[in-house]
């Protein structure tokens, strides 16, 4: 599936069926090796300037549909803790 796909697609909470955003406002994580989406990142809430941003795993994604992606947001972590964990997995460069 392509992003454009997914783009415009209202994401809904499966358990409290609250309504999470629009994939247009959201990023993606990759993994660069498979080329596979790992994770969503969602503005999440209201702040007074940023709201706060939630990573979902793709595990956490339900069901995509037509319109709508149902999500389950006990999957979901901080994206503040995630890119920590990022940062410190060791980078291998490619040996030639």
């Amino acid at each position: 599936m392509r992003y454009s796909e997914l783009s415009g697609k209202e994401m809904i909470c499966i358990d409290e069926g609250i309504r999470l955003g629009v994939v247009d406002h959201t990023d993606l994580i990759i993994n660069l090796r498979s080329g596979e989406v790992e994770s969503i990142v969602i503005p999440y809430g209201h702040r007074w300037f940023k709201p706060k941003l939630i990573v979902i795993p793709w595990r956490g994604i339900k069901k995509i549909g037509r319109d709508l992606i149902i999500v389950d947001l006990t999957t979901a972590q901080d994206y503040a803790d995630v890119m920590k964990k990022i940062e410190e997995k060791p980078r291998r460069w490619p040996v030639f």
